[in-house]
């Protein structure tokens, strides 16, 4: 019975840390480019991506990219705790 109690909890940790990483990974693609822009204030990086600015727009796909990468870590620790907290 213990087993199964502990298979639940692990796939209530997992179902959170799930839903919480895709809150966070939406809030970070929303986040992180207006972060971008407040902090080049002279450079308008939809007008130079648009213009065709490939050194723009590369550091500004990186920068994102390299936030969701982040983020996803954070997401697999939780739902590797959730299985850990199931096998303990």
């Amino acid at each position: 019975m213990q087993i199964l109690v502990n298979l639940g909890w692990a796939a209530v940790f997992i179902i959170v840390a799930a839903v919480v990483g895709i809150a966070l990974i939406l809030a970070s693609t929303w986040i992180v480019p207006r972060l971008i822009e407040r902090f080049t204030p002279n450079i308008d990086e939809d007008k130079e991506i648009a213009l065709g600015n490939r050194a723009v727009a590369e550091y500004f796909g990186r920068i994102v990219a390299a936030t969701i990468i982040g983020i996803s870590l954070v997401i697999a620790a939780g739902i590797i705790g959730g299985i850990a907290f199931a096998l303990f």
